[in-house]
């Protein structure tokens, strides 16, 4: 027996308007778009390094990553397909409250892209701003584990959340099932009574226990295997 379910999760008004539906897949690709920023903001700090070195084609490679690191983020807080953006209280302290995330993300893309305009530019403030890059690279790779981690911290709930419904599923239907063997005991006492009369009614009785105990074993057994994983 497989059943679907899903967790509705009340999301920041800031960002939509009716619930968010959440899955395991879904919190998978939320929490690899926030380990990817961890990887891209680095290597935006590395390229624009390599930039100011004169190395061929570090400027384009670090604005390209740069772009995804910016895009990874906006659909982090937005949303953008299936991905939520920000859902939950957690997250929202986690970037506009405590962490400042949002605000440290967004400082650190308008630095790196005024470092890429002066390394250009051949500005004189380039070494300063890319010096402020670097020494901002520690800090912010700081910030961005603390955002991964809530949305670790969010999908380990949601699986919490996720087995809890499947156990209270199995449990009513348990309880249907139990209900319908009792009535079908019943029937098998008054068909008995009838004799001769009640032979095929005593025959749809049978079945019936005989289903609701396949039913017992087929929710113990997805119990089981629920309380495995």
């Amino acid at each position: 027996m497989t059943a679907q379910l899903s967790i509705s999760i009340a999301p920041n008004a800031e960002t939509a308007t009716a619930d968010v539906h959440l899955s395991g897949d879904v919190f998978g690709a939320l929490i690899n778009l926030s380990g990817r920023r961890r990887f891209t903001s680095q290597r935006v700090v590395l390229y624009a390094v390599l930039a100011s070195m004169g190395h061929h084609g570090a400027v384009a490679t670090a604005r390209e990553t740069l772009a995804l690191f910016s895009d990874a983020h906006t659909v982090l807080i937005e949303g953008r397909g299936a991905l939520p953006g920000v859902f939950c209280s957690q997250l929202r302290d986690a970037y506009f409250g405590t962490l400042q995330g949002d605000k440290v993300i967004r400082d650190f893309i308008a630095l790196a892209e005024a470092t890429l305009d002066a390394i250009v530019g051949n500005g004189r403030g380039a070494p300063g701003l890319l010096d402020e890059l670097v020494r901002g690279a520690t800090p912010l790779l700081s910030v961005l584990n603390g955002l991964t981690l809530v949305y670790e911290e969010q999908s380990k709930r949601h699986a919490h959340a996720q087995k809890r419904q499947l156990q209270e599923l199995m449990g009513d239907i348990k309880t249907i099932a139990r209900h319908a063997r009792m009535v079908a005991f019943n029937a098998q006492i008054v068909a008995a009574r009838a004799g001769t009369a009640g032979r095929e009614f005593a025959v749809v009785a049978s079945t019936m226990t005989n289903v609701t105990s396949e039913i017992d074993k087929l929710v113990q057994e997805a119990l089981s295997s629920s309380l495995a994983h």
